[in-house]
């Protein structure tokens, strides 16, 4: 089970951005590789504190997480961070924020930094919409898609970009009243990768990219929402050279159910039944999200009444627990009668047990609905 991310840095859900900056770097310094080499124990504490700090420094993902856990990222692919990158993405992202602690702000494994050797340009990310149905989304899914990415065409070669030397940064010196400054820019040349390309096929274009049709696995935890996004890491566009791949985003959107009607966890159903049924009561079979379900409703039943089945409603995405399935009875009343049945209502008009009584237990309107929402 995932270590909760406040726990792994040390702060409480109320720290503000800067508390998460400063526990992040404190910690991440501790497990740096630099400062511990060869040791596996403290390279995963150390992608572990890069997640949380993706995460957390984030305010909409940490909004997610706050709401959800986990499970509001692992579902397709995991965060975009620590836990899903190589060492040279977490540097990529966050090397700015160990300042001068290693080596003047580079980093001594070769992972790029502020100062230190060229930088792992990331490929764009892409972006697809899937589409679900109330069942896919109670149940979870896993949906496979057709995805046309960029990829380095095959036979590309590379070699080091001469404006840079292979920096990916050209340093500029400009005079100004406080003296001479130094600053660093992105090489215009390979765009900071540090590589240009030499040699290419035909069919690849500038970049030495191509466009290749791949199917790709997005695994859908139970409980998503409309509009949510996933995110799987790696299956967007490649990057030149020794770049790293962009990520595909995926937007959920829910599909409408015929029947059944969603309200955060729970489902709503309306069931309509006849006057006759409601007298004598009956037996019914209605739709949920996991197949149809039989429910008993006892004589009398008063058209309003809603009943509550527990745990038929979406899972929680957190994992804890989920909605209930509503139902709610409706007495159908005809619109047109023939002659014996005007008969019939027309005596029973003045039949006491057809005189409505309700009884204290029988619950208003407004009171049904705030049961509903409380």
């Amino acid at each position: 089970m995932k270590k909760d991310f406040y726990e792994i840095l040390g702060i409480t859900k109320s720290a503000t951005p800067e508390e998460i900056k400063k526990a992040y770097r404190k910690k991440a310094i501790e497990f740096h590789p630099d400062k511990n080499p060869g040791n596996a124990e403290a390279e995963e504490n150390f992608k572990s504190c890069a997640e949380a700090y993706e995460v957390l420094s984030d305010p909409n993902k940490k909004a997610k997480y706050d709401q959800y856990g986990h499970q509001a990222f692992d579902g397709a692919g995991g965060y975009g961070g620590g836990g899903h990158m190589n060492m040279d993405d977490i540097f990529s992202q966050f090397g700015d924020i160990f300042g001068s602690a290693f080596g003047g702000g580079g980093f001594s494994g070769g992972f790029g930094g502020n100062s230190g050797g060229q930088r792992r340009v990331k490929g764009s990310n892409l972006r697809i919409k899937v589409k679900l149905t109330l069942e896919e989304v109670a149940n979870g899914v896993e949906k496979k898609v057709k995805v046309k990415r960029k990829i380095q065409a095959p036979g590309v070669k590379y070699k080091t970009c001469s404006a840079c030397n292979g920096q990916g940064q050209v340093l500029r010196v400009t005079n100004t009243i406080l003296g001479r400054m130094q600053t660093a820019t992105t090489c215009s040349t390979c765009g900071g990768t540090g590589q240009t390309i030499e040699s290419k096929p035909t069919n690849a274009d500038a970049h030495g990219m191509i466009l290749e049709d791949e199917t790709v696995s997005i695994k859908i935890p139970a409980g998503v929402v409309d509009g949510m996004q996933l995110k799987v890491s790696g299956k967007g566009n490649d990057a030149p050279g020794n770049g790293i791949a962009g990520d595909l985003i995926v937007a959920i959107e829910e599909l409408e159910h015929e029947f059944l009607k969603r309200e955060g966890e729970n489902l709503h159903y309306d069931l309509y039944i006849s006057y006759p049924e409601a007298a004598l009561g009956v037996s019914k079979e209605i739709e949920a999200v996991n197949g149809k379900v039989r429910i008993k409703l006892e004589e009398g039943i008063q058209s309003g009444k809603i009943l509550r089945l527990k745990g038929k409603g979406i899972p929680s995405l957190n994992s804890y627990g989920g909605g209930d399935l509503l139902v709610h009875v409706n007495v159908w009343t005809p619109k047109t009668l023939n002659k014996e049945q005007r008969q019939f209502f027309e005596k029973s008009l003045t039949d006491d047990n057809f005189i409505p009584h309700p009884e204290k237990s029988d619950k208003s309107f407004f009171e049904k609905v705030k049961d509903m929402f409380s």
